[in-house]
């Protein structure tokens, strides 16, 4: 990271400096390094400076958890309302967050919900925030004609499916998750997608439908290949 002259020549930062530092911060170590003396000294700044922006460590911790809000629940929410044609289309739509850590950061989804263990009103805002996710899908299903309780069956399948991925850290090559899209699809929407369904979906993704087709585990090729992205799951520690 680049670094800053100290405070006397002026430079105090900014509330976006100080705010990607304790993002960067609670990626790599959880909450409890998220410290104004630490992300100060990261940033090569007096702690003073901090207090031009932050009241204190309660409102930078604040800041992160509305990053999060806008970051997540707000992708999931305009792709869950994208434009589509019909609900496989949609249900892709969705998927797009998956697939695209710019959409939806899943390193950033299991640092906050690791800080959930150790915050009671952390905790519940998440359940909150679940319940709006799963309320968001179930209503792009009910704009497809399924009943209420289907569409909530299918909106938690595809949800909490996504959340066991992140919070089990699954390491996963983008081949393989683009090998079971098909079916991914089906179980999701009860619909078989068409091959110009799947065509659009790889294509956003720079991916090409013939690797799709034709990749093989990876312990079968006898590695990785240069179409084995890897998925931004969080890491095993």
């Amino acid at each position: 990271m680049t670094t800053h002259p100290p405070e006397d020549t002026g430079w105090r930062g900014s509330p976006e400096i100080w705010l990607d530092t304790a993002y960067d911060a609670l990626i790599e170590s959880g909450v409890d390094a998220v410290r104004i003396l630490p992300l100060a000294r990261k940033l090569n700044l007096s702690r003073t400076s901090f207090y031009w922006y932050f009241k204190d460590r309660d409102h930078l911790l604040s800041a992160l958890i509305e990053r999060w809000r806008t970051k997540n629940t707000g992708a999931l929410a305009a792709r869950a309302q994208a434009y589509a044609e019909t609900i496989v289309e949609a249900t892709l739509n969705v998927c797009d967050c998956w697939i695209d850590n710019n959409l939806f950061d899943a390193q950033f989804e299991f640092a906050i919900r690791s800080w959930g263990l150790q915050s009671t009103a952390l905790a519940q805002e998440i359940s909150q925030t679940d319940a709006t996710r799963i309320d968001m899908l179930a209503d792009m299903f009910t704009r497809f004609g399924y009943g209420q309780g289907e569409a909530e069956t299918r909106a938690r399948t595809i949800y909490l499916l996504q959340i066991g991925y992140i919070s089990c850290r699954t390491h996963e090559s983008l081949d393989t998750r683009m090998r079971r899209m098909s079916d991914y699809i089906e179980i999701f929407t009860g619909r078989t997608p068409q091959k110009r369904d799947l065509e659009r979906f790889f294509a956003r993704h720079n991916y090409t439908s013939a690797a799709a087709e034709h990749a093989q585990p990876p312990t079968a090729r006898g590695g990785p290949g240069k179409s084995d992205r890897v998925i931004s799951y969080p890491r095993p520690g």
